[in-house]
């Protein structure tokens, strides 16, 4: 759980600080996250994706979001990297490994890592995004395993959780998979080895979350009282964890603690920056090697507008000088020594910094 992760893949660049197998389970390496890379790199939602791709555009990042071990932040990444070391040292594939050692034995049988995604599933249903009045189906394009892909029913999710009641499979590893996170000051986190150990007024609780196209979940257990709530959807704009709360207190209402008395936060004042008058020395187009991709921006109408072919524009709102933020990513420019713009740093919630060239 200690090794470096360069020892399983050694194309992963060297980034002057040791990234461990540990730091890809807690979420603590600093790897961008895959999905926020993808979609910066101008991949469509529709495309098909890759454990392959995956690994292509990790390696093409010449730094890390933070040092390893300093924070949490989730990454994607590393859990698709753990699965590829898992077929890197037992030569089968994840999908294979995990349903002879897991699935198979628990008898969860509607359960399997999608790893093609033409393949028919019986009992399969689609997931669907509301659109004004209408739905549109909206699901994964996903070949790729590892941090996502699980196909699975309530049913054989409850046999997982029967499971921590029996011992059937992994006991042995159960206080380890419990085992939350330590950053390098010392402080642990709520994060343990895929899943989150925590309270919900006063019940200890150990939840997981997921979503992927229009698909959502949520999946918690109180194991001081035996109990699992799990709830699934196929509807974008569901809240499954929402749900959960609900149930569970309802559920517990004779032993959880009272609710935590939430504090008013003070108003705040925002600053608007007066920057149409600069506006021209941001217009150009900006390239970035770790993703591959160029963005132009343009003044259109009085606004700064963020372009990628691939991509629906986006506009820039100042927040300070050189600082503009934007949905889904911020901008913060820099300037050479004569004060032009040189380029900028682009950040989203999971990917710090990746560094835009300007060209022209």
């Amino acid at each position: 759980i200690d090794d470096d992760v360069h020892t399983h893949i050694p194309e992963l660049p060297d980034y002057g600080d040791v990234i461990t197998l540990r730091h890809l389970v807690h979420h603590t390496s600093g790897l961008r996250d895959q999905w926020d890379l993808l979609r910066i790199a101008g991949w469509r939602e529709d495309d098909v994706k890759t454990n392959e791709d995956m690994l292509y555009l990790a390696c093409r990042q010449r730094a890390l979001n933070f040092r390893p071990g300093d924070e949490f932040l989730y990454s994607n990444t590393g859990y698709t990297f753990l699965a590829l070391i898992v077929e890197r040292l037992m030569g089968v594939s994840f999908r294979a490994f995990t349903h002879a050692r897991i699935f198979e034995p628990l008898g969860m049988s509607d359960t399997h890592f999608h790893d093609d995604h033409t393949e028919l599933v019986v009992g399969r249903t689609s997931a669907y995004v509301p659109i004004g009045q209408k739905y549109q189906v909206k699901i994964p394009m996903f070949d790729t395993v590892g941090a996502t892909s699980l196909f699975t029913t309530v049913e054989d999710l409850a046999r997982w959780h029967t499971n921590f009641e029996t011992g059937v499979v992994g006991n042995v590893v159960f206080d380890k998979m419990h085992e939350r996170g330590i950053l390098n000051c010392g402080k642990q986190i709520t994060y343990a080895f895929g899943l989150s150990v925590d309270t919900h007024r006063g019940l200890k609780s150990v939840q997981h979350s997921g979503a992927d196209a229009g698909y959502r979940s949520h999946f918690t257990r109180f194991p001081d009282q035996g109990t699992a709530i799990i709830v699934l959807s196929n509807l974008s704009t569901a809240n499954p964890g929402g749900r959960v709360r609900q149930m569970t207190d309802v559920y517990f209402k004779d032993v959880l603690e009272p609710s935590p008395q939430s504090e008013t936060s003070p108003a705040v004042s925002e600053t608007v920056f007066e920057v149409e008058i600069f506006r021209a020395d941001y217009v150009g187009t900006y390239y970035c090697a770790d993703v591959d991709a160029t963005y132009t921006i343009l003044d259109e109408d009085g606004d700064l507008v963020v372009r990628h072919y691939k991509r629906q524009k986006y506009v820039l709102d100042a927040e300070a000088e050189d600082v503009f933020r934007g949905k889904p990513e911020s901008w913060k420019f820099q300037r050479s020594a004569d004060g032009c713009v040189c380029g900028a740093s682009v950040s989203t919630g999971r990917v710090r910094n990746l560094w835009f060239a300007r060209r022209g």
